[in-house]
């Protein structure tokens, strides 16, 4: 149980992993790199940091309830601080683009995770070219 606690204690989601800035998410925009899943759209760009930032947009329009938009981010959040080990070096702006109803959390993470999966394999041929 222990190895658990101390794989997940250098994965902590600190505000040099998130993007702040307006100016940081129209860059991502631009670039016009996206990969789609059920729920979630993944909007990418490649960065000098070396490694992996976050930036989410739930839209009232599509979460009615901010308890439910906040949830929606927590796991989006949470997915990317366990999964960022893996992560090529960009900045990410994960959008919801569906409604969520009658969605359980396993279905937005398995989703998001399905994104991230495509991302890193996408990302790899563009490193390679």
């Amino acid at each position: 149980m222990s190895g658990e606690i101390l794989s997940e204690a250098g994965a902590r989601f600190r505000r040099a992993d998130r993007l702040l800035q307006p100016s940081e998410f129209s860059r991502v925009f631009t670039a016009r790199r996206v990969i789609r899943g059920r729920f979630f759209a993944v909007h990418w760009n490649p960065n000098e940091l070396g490694r992996p930032r976050l930036g989410l947009v739930v839209a009232k329009k599509l979460v009615r309830r901010a308890h439910q938009r906040n949830l929606v981010k927590r796991i989006a959040r949470e997915t990317f601080r366990l999964e960022k080990g893996r992560l090529p070096a960009c900045d990410l702006v994960v959008r919801l683009s569906a409604p969520i109803v009658a969605v359980t959390r396993r279905m937005l993470r398995e989703d998001l995770l399905s994104c991230f999966d495509r991302l890193v394999r996408e990302a790899g041929k563009c490193a390679a070219s």
